[in-house]
């Protein structure tokens, strides 16, 4: 079996924060977004390949991240794109992937700003039981939220209908972007693109597939995030934190309050502030500051601010005497 990890995208809601990195590197604890699929798959003996799709804006970040990650299936398949005016759409870029590499193996698809708590050998697991078409489906108990995604309705794990991105959800259990496909059900990506069909989001393709082929669908309860927003990265940063504080060994915080949630990494340092609810990344200066549900990126100097909601780009200098 191979595997493809979706990491083609650009993230623009998450600018300026991931303007100039791939939000698959965002850190949520002690990992990155992607560690968490990657570790899965190096274990997993069935996955033999791991394909990460990319595009060319952010092919040298996702090499040197290789190059120096524990793990030695995942190699590079670079969509040439460096914009996201001149994207395939996922399954036009799936569908070229799948051609370039020559791919013609049972294909575990998974996007790489997913966060799951169950591990991906679960889902094999149950594919392989299957043998059809599957997909990993989760309620988000908001049927405002479920109408970003595609709705799943299920005849006990078949999936009877698909509807991607309803603007009257009757359900709450959505698709998560993780789908497994037999060897035999991959030309139908071809056929699906070459009968005009909507190339950019899966649940399109899905909707299409299930209405000529068994799908089924696992389902599971804990926790998922995908990660695309401010709101979703912080989301997953206090479901990892689990209402901890995490201060690097190599910063500093004096005369200051941490409350929550709050993750403060290498050679940051904080005084005379409040925070919580605030992920600080590397070489931060925070002084007299009250700093509450924010992203603050790297090289940055706050000084004699209080704010809420913000995204604090690279190099910054704001506040006093800035």
């Amino acid at each position: 079996m191979k595997a493809i990890v979706l990491a083609g995208g650009y993230a623009t809601r998450l600018w300026p924060i991931t303007k100039n990195r791939p939000k698959m590197f965002l850190p949520v604890g002690e990992n990155t977004v992607i560690d968490e699929t990657f570790a899965d798959l190096e274990v997993d003996d069935r996955i033999e390949e791991v394909y990460v799709s990319t595009n060319e804006r952010f092919e040298e970040d996702f090499r040197e991240y290789l190059a120096e990650a524990p793990y030695e299936k995942p190699s590079l398949s670079v969509e040439d794109t460096e914009n996201e005016s001149e994207k395939f759409g996922v399954i036009g870029a799936l569908a070229q992937l799948i051609r370039r590499e020559g791919i013609d193996d049972d294909l575990l698809v998974v996007a790489g700003d997913n966060l799951i708590s169950f591990d991906l050998a679960e889902f094999v697991d149950f594919y392989q039981r299957r043998e059809t078409p599957a997909l990993a489906a989760y309620d988000v108990g908001s049927r405002e939220r479920a109408k970003s995604y595609g709705l799943v309705e299920l005849d006990g794990e078949r999936v009877i209908d698909f509807q991607e991105k309803p603007d009257d959800p009757h359900s709450t259990l959505v698709s998560i972007a993780c789908y497994a496909f037999p060897a035999a059900s991959l030309s139908l990506f071809e056929t699906y693109l070459e009968g005009g069909n909507n190339p950019d989001e899966p649940g399109w393709f899905i909707q299409w597939l299930q209405e000529r082929n068994p799908v089924y669908a696992f389902t599971f309860d804990g926790a998922w995030f995908d990660i695309g927003t401010p709101e979703s990265y912080l989301d997953a940063v206090r479901w990892k934190l689990d209402g901890d504080c995490r201060v690097h060994p190599d910063a500093t915080v004096e005369n200051s309050r941490l409350g929550e949630n709050v993750h403060v990494m290498a050679d940051s340092s904080v005084d005379d502030s409040s925070l919580s609810e605030t992920i600080v990344f590397p070489d931060v200066t925070i002084r007299d500051a009250e700093i509450k549900r924010s992203i603050i990126d790297e090289d940055t100097h706050i000084e004699g601010l209080d704010f809420a909601g913000a995204l604090i780009g690279a190099h910054s200098r704001i506040g006093n005497g800035q």
